[in-house]
């Protein structure tokens, strides 16, 4: 931990203080072990300062999740975060399992969105250009 080298009485001495723990140090002293008690008059004071908190108080109502009503159809989500590059479908078309529906643009790679079940597009919650995240509902197929 430490290393200190004293001389007392024409004497040298290589002292290394290994641990202090409460009022006990383990030092060598010219390689030999010793534990040791150390007297202090006051405790040096912690340098780590305490963290200090206020209690969370929560609002009526928060943390607690609400599930929004189904709006029917089938939501098609984003599978990968990334950007709307091109909407391929407009509300009211028919579409086909398996046929593109808009295509996302995610870590510089255009991926395909494509339909898993056959419908009418009911509704489209992104534009061109949009962000979105990984499970955002970007259509509805009714």
């Amino acid at each position: 931990m430490k290393k200190f080298d004293f001389t007392i009485n024409g004497n040298k001495y290589s002292v290394d203080i290994k641990e202090i723990e409460d009022e006990l140090a383990t030092i060598h002293v010219n390689g030999t072990e010793y534990i040791v008690e150390v007297h202090q008059d006051k405790k040096r004071p912690v340098k780590t300062p305490k963290l200090v908190r206020e209690s969370v108080v929560r609002k009526p109502g928060e943390g607690h999740i609400t599930k929004k009503q189904s709006t029917g159809g089938f939501p098609v989500e984003a599978p990968l975060p990334g950007s709307i590059f091109k909407l391929k479908v407009k509300v009211g078309d028919t579409v086909a399992k398996g046929d593109s529906l808009l295509i996302l643009e995610a870590m510089k790679m255009e991926n395909d969105v494509l339909a898993d079940q056959a419908g009418v597009i009911k509704e489209i919650n992104v534009k061109e250009g949009d962000a979105v995240l990984q499970n955002d509902v970007l259509l509805v197929i009714e």
